[in-house]
């Protein structure tokens, strides 16, 4: 049995019509208010003037029983002039498709011919500059016949994940009143577009992170956020930064109706702003935390339409500068909550090795840059301290005679600590302010 090629006549005929939600009928009127007409603005100052000149109207349009032509342009509703006639219409295009939203589309293969088909294959499919994707195939289950007349109809859906041209392809392969074997191409075309755009600005102050992302709208529609949340790489914990100013955001109008109201991002290029502060883990392991990786995290987009369309998306990865980490870190953990002005006391440091080696041991002294006299803060004692090797990741507390030489606020430092294996040196870091007071 032959197959037939496109051309000549066929039998059968695809109908296509997005399924979305119905949009508002609008019909602008010119409607008034008749008092407007004959007194100005500053009319009802008087209240004597205004009160009887209502009444008179009043009593007038009470008399005056053409409704249909001479009221058609009074207000006689607050929401007369809104121009909504209670009505919802039906998608007649297919309209803007967005990244992010689900394409759903409702087919219908007519039968506009004289006489039946038989053994009716239909196939749907959404090619993309990439790839194409089968939505329904009836290869396996073929629809018995499609009389005179009549229709067949299915619904299909698909996430919208790519940008760009896309061609929902329909065939259909049957057997028409002859006997012969035809096929049965249509296409429909549309383009996605991207409905907002997401810039960030990366700021790092000290150990902290701050992560501003500003998200703007690019669609008609306003966008009613119902969840932007920033999903952290495992060597960082995401918190996010609110104003304290505003209970709820300066964009939304909902704050008295809606206990929670979503953030409204308006139409055409409306934008909001969210700040995230970032700190290093401390629940990944040691090798994760210290290999300065550059990856943030992503952010998870979700919101609605006017009338509830989802949408949904998510950003690549967000980076920020490399964290460069020095092999050896040595702070200062403990320090006692009174010191005196010359006596000892005993300052908690902890030893930590930030690499995948072995290193030690350490000699822990005071830097030999400047004088012990001229320090505020000196080692009381032993001038040197021996620490034993540092495994892969590995940290070790050690307990550091001191002693402070000058009053009021003065930090500790000038302790470095030398690899005498590699005879690299390396600086208490940051450095820590004590209070010394007087005896």
């Amino acid at each position: 049995m032959s197959t037939s090629a496109t051309q000549g006549p066929h039998s059968l005929a695809f109908r296509v019509m997005r399924l979305c939600k119905p949009s508002f009928h609008v019909d602008p009127p010119l409607r008034i208010d008749p008092f407007d007409l004959l007194a100005g603005e500053d009319f009802s100052d008087d209240p004597t003037s205004a009160s009887l000149l209502r009444r008179h109207l009043s009593s007038a349009e009470g008399v005056d029983s053409d409704l249909s032509y001479r009221n058609r342009f009074l207000i006689n509703h607050p929401t007369d002039p809104i121009g909504l006639s209670g009505l919802l219409l039906l998608p007649q295009s297919f309209g803007a498709i967005y990244l992010g939203e689900t394409f759903c589309s409702y087919i219908s293969v007519n039968n506009s011919s004289t006489s039946e088909v038989r053994d009716v294959t239909i196939k749907a499919e959404i090619q993309t500059e990439r790839q194409r994707i089968l939505l329904l195939d009836t290869s396996k289950s073929p629809v018995e016949s499609i009389r005179t007349g009549g229709r067949y109809d299915f619904i299909v859906e698909h996430d919208v994940k790519e940008l760009g041209a896309h061609t929902l392809v329909c065939s259909a392969l049957y057997n028409d009143a002859d006997g012969e074997r035809k096929y049965l191409p249509q296409f429909f075309k549309f383009v996605v577009a991207n409905p907002l755009s997401v810039r960030t600005k990366v700021r790092v102050v000290k150990e902290t992170t701050f992560l501003e992302a500003c998200i703007e709208n690019h669609t008609k529609a306003n966008l009613f956020m119902d969840q932007v949340d920033f999903e952290p790489a495992k060597q960082w914990t995401a918190l996010r930064l609110h104003d304290p100013s505003s209970q709820h955001p300066p964009s939304s109008d909902l704050g008295g109706i809606i206990p929670n109201p979503p953030v409204i991002i308006r139409s055409g290029g409306g934008i909001h702003n969210y700040l995230y502060k970032l700190v290093p883990s401390a629940d990944v392991s040691g090798q994760t935390k210290f290999q300065g990786s550059s990856i943030l995290g992503k952010f998870q987009i979700t919101w609605r339409t006017n009338l509830g369309e989802p949408g949904r998306l998510q950003t690549q990865q967000i980076l920020g500068a490399p964290v460069s980490r020095k092999e050896i870190n040595m702070r200062v953990v403990e320090v006692p909550t009174t010191i005196h002005l010359n006596r000892p006391f005993s300052a908690s440091l902890n030893l930590t090795n930030q690499t995948d080696r072995q290193l030690g041991p350490f000699e822990v002294s005071l830097s030999q840059d400047e004088s012990q006299m001229e320090k505020p803060v000196a080692i009381n004692g032993l001038q040197k301290l021996m620490l034993p090797r540092l495994e892969a990741f590995g940290s070790s507390d050690f307990q550091l005679n001191l002693i402070a030489s000058k009053l009021g606020v003065q930090k500790i430092g000038g302790i470095t600590a030398l690899d005498t294996r590699e005879k690299k040196t390396y600086e208490l870091v940051p450095e820590m302010e004590i209070f010394v007071e007087s005896d």
